[in-house]
């Protein structure tokens, strides 16, 4: 004997739990998609920001073992110079300058070359040095402030701006 009450679903049930279940899904990808593209912005700003990072570190290190600072030429204090000159421990003049958007080195009067990617745009680098004049006798410190935006994104056309500040002495004393 059949139990009348046992019914299973009707068709016009199951297209309504399947439509439910299905925007759910839809919603539910969304926002995994945009969280995916959120995530990928913010590790291209992260890179780019390392990159700047690790670009004023080596300025920093080789500024703090070289002797002979200047802006733009050894021997001269500035604030705010865009061009910075040092000697470093192989006797090499080393000039560190923005040019086309990028932080660059020089060695000597060879080629310079970019310590920065390509998607960071430097707008401004700044030398603040004190104490290298000769003669001075206060200790020889340099400080370097960068400016600019890293571009991010798949597109690269979203752009978030940064200020990038770092000093460095001199490990022996120039006086």
């Amino acid at each position: 004997m059949k139990n009348k009450h046992a019914r299973g679903y009707t068709l016009v049930e199951l297209i309504v739990a399947i439509g439910l279940f299905a925007l759910i899904m839809v919603l539910a990808a969304g926002a995994y998609l945009v969280m995916i593209g959120i995530a990928r912005q913010t590790q291209g700003i992260t890179a780019g920001i390392n990159n700047v990072s690790f670009a004023v570190e080596t300025m920093a290190r080789t500024i703090r073992t070289s002797t002979n600072y200047g802006c733009p030429t050894a021997g001269t204090d500035c604030s705010g110079g865009p061009t910075f000159s040092v000697k470093d421990i192989n006797g090499d003049t080393v000039t560190y300058t923005s040019n086309s958007g990028a932080i660059t080195e020089q060695i000597n009067s060879g080629a310079a070359v970019p310590l920065t990617d390509s998607s960071i745009s430097i707008t401004s680098l700044l030398f603040y040095s004190f104490g290298v004049s000769p003669g001075d006798a206060t200790q020889a410190r340099v400080t370097i402030v960068v400016s600019g935006t890293v571009a991010s994104g798949v597109d690269k056309t979203k752009t978030v701006p940064f200020t990038v500040e770092t000093s460095a002495t001199m490990r022996g004393s120039d006086i």
